[in-house]
C-alpha cells in the first residue's frame, strides 16, 4: 500500500479489526520510510449489474436513487435514516447474492413495496402510487383495500393493531 504522506510502497500493517458492521477490515498502517500512520479499508468488491428499464433500456444499479426513492416515500412519516439505510443495505445485497448482470426494475420495484409494506403502510402506498403509476382514485382505494385485507388476515386491526 502507497503511503499517502511520502509515497513510499513500503508501508506495514500495525492493527487489523473488521467495521461494526462487519462488511469491512480497518487496518492500521505505518510507513516504513517516513514512520506516519494512516488507515485503509478492505471490503469485498461488489459485482455491478444492469437494470432493464421498463421502456427495455439499461442503466448500472444506482444504490443512491433506491435510496432516494424509499427516503421520498418516508417523508414526514416516522421512519428513522438507519432503518432506510437498512432496507437498502438488504436489498442491494439480495440484488447481489442473485449473480445476476441484469435485473429489470420492475423487480426491484417489487422487493422495496415489499420491505416497505413491513416498515410503514402509508409510505408502501405512497411508493406504490408513483411505481405503480395510479392512474385515478379507484387505483389507489383498491390497493388500500387490498392492504387492508392483508392486515385482517394476519389478525390486526385496522388502525396496524
Amino acid at each position: 500500500m502507497k503511503c499517502p504522506f511520502c509515497e513510499n510502497m513500503d508501508t506495514r500493517v500495525i492493527d487489523s479489526r473488521p467495521t461494526e458492521e462487519g462488511h469491512a477490515i480497518r487496518r492500521r498502517r505505518e510507513c516504513d520510510s517516513c514512520s506516519k500512520r494512516f488507515t485503509t479499508y478492505e471490503k469485498v468488491e461488489e459485482m455491478t449489474f444492469m437494470v432493464i428499464k421498463k421502456d427495455g433500456s439499461r442503466e448500472a444499479f444506482n444504490r443512491k436513487k433506491v435510496l432516494n426513492g424509499i427516503i421520498k416515500a418516508c417523508e414526514k412519516r416516522p421512519v428513522p435514516i438507519a432503518s432506510i439505510e437498512k432496507i437498502v443495505d438488504e436489498i442491494e445485497r439480495g440484488l447481489n447474492n442473485m449473480m445476476e448482470k441484469e435485473v429489470e426494475s420492475k423487480l426491484i420495484g417489487e422487493v422495496i413495496m415489499e420491505h416497505l409494506k413491513k416498515l410503514d403502510e402509508v409510505a408502501y402506498v405512497r411508493f406504490a402510487s408513483v411505481y405503480r403509476q395510479f392512474k385515478d382514485v379507484n387505483t389507489f382505494v383498491a390497493e388500500i383495500e387490498k392492504l387492508l385485507g392483508n392486515n385482517k388476515e394476519n389478525g390486526e386491526n385496522v388502525d396496524g393493531k
